[in-house]
């Protein structure tokens, strides 16, 4: 049986560290937009620990993309063209409604070439620091429509009521801390790449806060990776979206595998008994650590376009078929903004790859404990963290704020794979 963290704990988890709004950081940004707030993050240098982050996210924006790795060699071969039954003719002719209700000015701002590097500028904090595309708060009802119209085209019914419900969750964190400036369920950012066509290579991104998607689609294919989901808390207890929750299935089967297998190889799987283990690398090199504040313990999120992420843990060869079985349905959980026969395919893949698939632990696993995970191969990374509060006051990670991340390693990611070389990504 899978153990879920219920909705009762996460609402009575995180109302026990809920912020005093009397202090400067939240009287100061209350009054700001988007950009001034960003404006002043970049002048204060504060919080210094995440303004570190984003001078070293700079430095690995830098480098020429090369993809996510085991052992810094591309593996060439793992992707294939095929037919995934996407629904492209829709698709296409959704974003050319959508072009056409876009002004001049708008339309430049929201088109970018095929291989720019603006497909990497994407990142999951509230500061806004590369504001490009269209921000959907800022565009009229109209084109607001249109941009979600498009999301709701390509993305299966369930992905994009995911993605819908972490853009809820943000909205309901800025009314938390009387935010909504800073956080709402507009505060996102979407960008088309190349020219919309039933055929060639083009794709769209959305990012901001918890929420960053990024969409490569070539004829019936369909590749959305690399991906960040996040949520903090993971409910909505109050308000008109009362009742919406993510991320929960995902850490309770993971919980579930973990607990699962035998001792031995549960010692195999735990690669740090603690979330923040005196022997990861904490050297302050923020592009190499194997831990920093923001990232906590994930290795693949904004700006890791070509990290080297060697296999650690339990190799799952050894896992019984209903073990392999729950890794299937953590991809499921995690893919689930694929649409339906591209997903299968997907899970088609990674199951084939079942004796070059790793899955580590940090932490404890026991039903309360918080925790980090990941399953990787050479078709997919899968990490699920729960992590320490930002804007909530848990010093320790909760089960309540939770972040997960998928690439796709050996330069899946952004569809780089199936790219001609003069379009892969700069």
């Amino acid at each position: 049986m899978v153990k879920g963290y219920s909705f009762e704990e996460a609402s009575a988890g995180f109302r026990n560290h809920l912020p005093d709004l009397n202090t400067p950081r939240f009287i100061n940004a209350k009054s700001q937009s988007p950009y001034e707030y960003s404006n002043t993050f970049r002048d204060t240098q504060h919080p210094p620990w995440l303004y570190s982050l984003t001078k070293a996210w700079e430095q690995l924006l830098e480098e020429p993309y090369k993809g996510v790795t085991v052992d810094g060699s591309i593996r060439h071969g793992l992707f294939k063209h095929q037919d995934e039954d996407v629904p492209m003719a829709n698709i296409v002719s959704t974003v050319k409604s959508l072009l056409s209700t876009l002004t001049p000015d708008q339309a430049s701002q929201f088109r970018h070439p095929l291989n720019s590097k603006a497909w990497r500028s994407w990142s999951n904090p509230e500061f806004l620091l590369r504001p490009l595309g269209l921000r959907l708060e800022e565009v009229s009802e109209s084109v607001n429509g249109g941009i979600h119209r498009v999301m709701q085209a390509t993305l299966s019914p369930e992905g994009y009521q995911k993605a819908v419900a972490t853009m809820r969750i943000n909205h309901f964190l800025g009314e938390l801390v009387s935010l909504p400036k800073i956080m709402n369920d507009q505060s996102y950012n979407f960008l088309l790449f190349g020219e919309p066509s039933e055929s060639g290579p083009w794709g769209w991104s959305l990012y901001g806060h918890h929420l960053c998607l990024n969409v490569f689609l070539q004829g019936t294919q369909i590749f959305i990776s690399p991906t960040f989901t996040g949520a903090e808390p993971n409910v909505i207890d109050s308000g008109k979206w009362r009742g919406t929750e993510i991320l929960h299935t995902e850490g309770a089967l993971g919980l579930t595998l973990m607990q699962s297998l035998p001792v031995d190889t549960q010692r195999k799987a735990q690669v740090f008994e603690e979330l923040r283990d005196p022997r990861m690398l904490q050297s302050g090199d923020l592009t190499k650590d194997r831990w920093n504040r923001d990232d906590q313990r994930h290795m693949c999120g904004a700006f890791r376009d070509n990290r080297i992420v060697p296999y650690e843990g339990a190799c799952a060869s050894s896992f019984t078929t209903e073990q392999k079985q729950l890794i299937l349905e953590i991809a499921n959980e995690m893919l689930l903004y694929i649409p339906g026969t591209a997903r299968k395919r997907r899970l088609e893949l990674i199951a084939s790859h079942f004796n070059e698939t790793y899955f580590c632990w940090i932490g404890q696993y026991g039903d309360a404990d918080p925790f980090y995970y990941r399953i990787q191969s050479p078709v997919i990374i899968l990490e699920f963290d729960h992590h320490s509060g930002v804007f909530l006051t848990n010093e320790e990670p909760g089960k309540f704020h939770t972040h997960t991340i998928v690439r796709t390693p050996n330069q899946g990611d952004y569809g780089c794979a199936l790219r001609k070389q003069e379009d892969v990504v700069l």
